[in-house]
């Protein structure tokens, strides 16, 4: 006989089986885990932005000082 899968949870460092919580802590769990996701795609999406961001300031700053020269 197969042996169950279980999956362990933990939360302020007590584990948790979900298999065995109920179906409304099973649903905050898995709110709570697609917010973990959404917050990393946030956190790198944002990492591209200021880069992006200190990409063009540094172009603008090399644009003034060759305009600033040739003035």
């Amino acid at each position: 006989m197969a042996k169950k899968q279980t999956t362990p949870i933990v939360i302020n460092d007590v584990e948790y089986t979900y298999e065995e919580m109920t179906e409304k802590q099973q649903v905050i769990v898995n709110h709570c885990a697609d917010l973990d996701r959404k917050i990393k795609s946030t956190q790198f999406n944002l990492d591209q932005l200021m880069v992006g961001k200190d990409a063009f300031v540094q172009m603008l700053t090399e644009d003034l000082v060759v305009v600033a020269e040739a003035a």
